[in-house]
């Protein structure tokens, strides 16, 4: 999910990456219909973040206020599950960190490795995998990782890669964005979710989709709308993008009430949405969804802030809370700093 055009850590990465691309567009039409992949996603949310109300009202009383990190880590992505299991990935080495939410633990998962970066991240309740989009070097990967051996299931090689930046698992497929090549990196997957060992394929995004100009941040979060549609963020020009699956047209979803003006890591619940800094950086802007004329609209509900927030990148549901793992851009001496999740209030209106 990724930082935003202020982060000084990233931008030296970003100088080591080669340019590059060819853009072909290809598209297979996503089995089942709508209904079936609300169906799909009801199942994950009950199994990813159901809580029974008594459960929720007991770890409410005795979740921390933060979860620290190892010194260092410099993380990005978080995702979480099963119950409140997390993995958060680091963008200097590669390494995956796990442990529980409400025991505010931390254990290494996956080793580190020289030249490796991960971002994005998200668990699959189906396989226990941990996916997670990164490079190494100028290369960019995509792995799937087991949730508890920390073993590399799957590492998938995507061709003209720039920076691949956060993904979204679906029932069929994970979808990878990258901030500077406007098309979205597409890994097919076999039912019940296992990788399948077969190559990327690539979705151009057209329409109403502001172009990458060369220079700042576009693409960043990524997440599956209850139509099995996908929503972007852009981190330069700011607002919410639906994007088809079937066709990459993109169209621009109306946002009242607000203003999102950047934008680095999406969360969903039902119709509830998180844009992690979309309107600054330390908060976590809360939306509403509503269709809207075969498309959808964005209501603004709420910005969640916290004295503990310090350049938050991407946040997961859990145990009836929202956490966000704060990267800290731009602190001195990130490869000795302190890192640290942090416990927000997850919003629901019925």
């Amino acid at each position: 999910m990724a930082v935003s055009t202020t982060s000084l850590g990233r931008r030296a990465f970003l100088r080591s990456a080669t340019a590059a691309a060819t853009i072909a567009t290809i598209e297979l039409t996503a089995a089942g219909t709508a209904t079936a992949h609300d169906r799909h996603r009801h199942r994950y949310d009950d199994h990813h973040h159901g809580d029974h109300h008594d459960d929720h009202d007991r770890r409410r009383r005795r979740a921390p206020e933060t979860v620290n990190l190892p010194d260092g880590l410099q993380p990005e992505g978080i995702t979480s599950g099963p119950g409140t299991r997390y993995y958060v990935g680091s963008v200097s080495d590669g390494r995956i960190v796990t442990g529980d939410l409400l025991a505010a633990t931390s254990s290494v998962l996956l080793a580190g490795a020289t030249g490796r970066s991960l971002r994005g991240l998200q668990w699959d309740p189906r396989t226990d995998l941990v996916w997670a989009a990164g490079s190494v070097g100028a290369v960019g990967h995509v792995y799937a990782v087991n949730g508890h051996t920390g073993t590399i299931v799957a590492d998938v090689v995507v061709p003209g890669a720039k920076f691949l930046n956060d993904l979204v698992v679906t029932r069929r497929a994970v979808w990878v964005t990258d901030s500077f090549v406007d098309r979205l990196t597409r890994i097919p997957l076999a039912r019940g979710g296992s990788p399948t060992g077969a190559g990327p394929t690539f979705l151009a995004l057209s329409g109403a989709w502001p172009r990458y100009n060369g220079t700042d941040f576009n693409a960043n979060g990524i997440r599956q709308l209850p139509d099995g549609s996908l929503v972007l963020n852009n981190s330069k020009a700011g607002g919410l993008w639906q994007v088809p699956r079937a066709t990459g047209v993109v169209r621009s979803i109306p946002v009242t009430g607000g203003k999102l003006t950047s934008g680095d890591g999406l969360e969903i619940r039902g119709d509830v949405l998180y844009d992690v800094r979309g309107t600054g950086g330390n908060e976590v802007a809360v939306l509403r969804l509503h269709r809207r004329r075969g498309g959808w609209e964005a209501r603004f509900k709420d910005d969640l802030t916290d004295s503990t927030l310090d350049v938050p990148s991407t946040a997961t549901l859990a145990g009836g809370w929202l956490w966000a793992v704060n990267a800290r851009f731009g602190v001195a001496s990130p490869e000795k700093a302190k890192y640290w999740i942090t416990r927000l209030p997850a919003r629901r209106w019925w």
